[in-house]
């Protein structure tokens, strides 16, 4: 019998581990809610960490090639005068053998997804069924209950549905709330603008996720005491996406500061490859145990890092009533 794979959520994280876990003797399906027509506008960079999986270990240059991402040269930071106060050069930085790519977002995921649900390397494609909403999840049956009330059985069932993940309330046992951090963000393409929410001039509290447009006339208010250098960058916006920017506990979602959200999740989908990517038929129950326990045991204290260096690189560039920069684009990337 097949290796029975269910992944909940069909963006990057879900692809990722669908490409990941893809081998012989494997039928894996992905589940997203979407009908996955809708993005905004919107830039993701895939630091040198996932870059290297993507490109050495799964062999996607070829599908990354109808992506266009652009290799990131370096970091500046300058000071509310336009005065740079630090460099980060990232393209001498050889020890991490590979690149910061930036990539549209809807790019990216369209080409996860065809390297997903196309047959070769060895092994089937990947099935897509969208516009599909699980609500349920039992985790010791590995039984998922689809909206429309549809049961699917599997060996294995990976949780890759997000912030407002229904998989991880199932797993806890409880309801898992996202916490605001006391930030939002504006994105437009590349840019990320963060605003402590008092100082926002439109409410970013349903504003969660990636389809959410701002209002460009309340974003130039919100910036209007910026210098003039940052303010006609930001007059040349067609449209901006809006979020508050959320945590949680016990299970981990990356702020943007890092820009290690998809790269983590690579990894994440990485690290099941690692474990269940030899399995060619049905697993026992124990052997799907001690695939997870390995699993864990290699992410929970890496990940764990990241999310913290993603929460101290939150911190104010300067300090209050300064215009020092204290902010090092460098400091947690070593």
């Amino acid at each position: 019998m097949p290796f029975r794979i269910l992944v909940v959520g069909g963006g990057i994280a879900g692809l990722s581990a669908a490409i990941a876990l893809r081998a012989p003797g494997k039928d894996i399906t992905i589940f997203e809610q979407s009908c996955l027509l809708s993005e905004i506008v919107a830039a993701i960079s895939l630091q040198p960490n996932a870059s290297r999986i993507l490109r050495q270990n799964w062999n996607l240059d070829g599908d990354l090639e109808q992506a266009n991402g652009m290799i990131d040269r370096g970091f500046r930071i300058y000071d509310t005068d336009g005065t740079i106060t630090n460099t980060v050069p990232l393209l001498s930085k050889t020890e991490y053998d590979g690149d910061r790519i930036m990539y549209h977002r809807q790019d990216l995921h369209e080409s996860l997804k065809a390297a997903a649900i196309t047959a070769g390397r060895g092994s089937q494609s990947a099935k897509v069924r969208t516009s599909s909403r699980v609500v349920r999840c039992d985790c010791e049956a590995g039984v998922i209950t689809l909206e429309s009330g549809e049961d699917i059985h599997a060996d294995l069932i990976v949780g890759a549905d997000g912030i407002h993940s229904i998989l991880r309330d199932f797993v806890l046992g409880q309801k898992a709330k996202p916490v605001p951090t006391g930030l939002s963000a504006y994105l437009i393409y590349s840019l990320v603008g963060l605003v402590p929410d008092e100082k926002m001039n439109e409410d970013p509290d349903s504003k969660q996720s990636w389809v959410s447009k701002g209002d460009l006339t309340k974003m130039l208010e919100t910036y209007r005491g910026f210098p003039r250098w940052v303010k006609s960058i930001l007059f040349l916006a067609s449209e901006v996406g809006l979020w508050q920017l959320r945590d949680m506990d016990p299970l981990p979602t990356m702020l943007p500061t890092q820009g290690q959200g998809a790269s983590q999740a690579v990894e994440d989908a990485e690290a099941l490859g690692a474990f269940f990517g030899d399995m060619s038929q049905k697993p026992s129950l124990e052997q799907i145990k001690q695939g997870l326990r390995e699993v864990f045991e290699r992410r929970y204290s890496r990940a764990s890092l990241i999310q913290r260096y993603s929460r101290e690189a939150a911190r104010p560039a300067t300090a209050k009533g300064s215009k020092e920069v204290k902010l090092r684009a460098d400091e947690f990337m070593d």
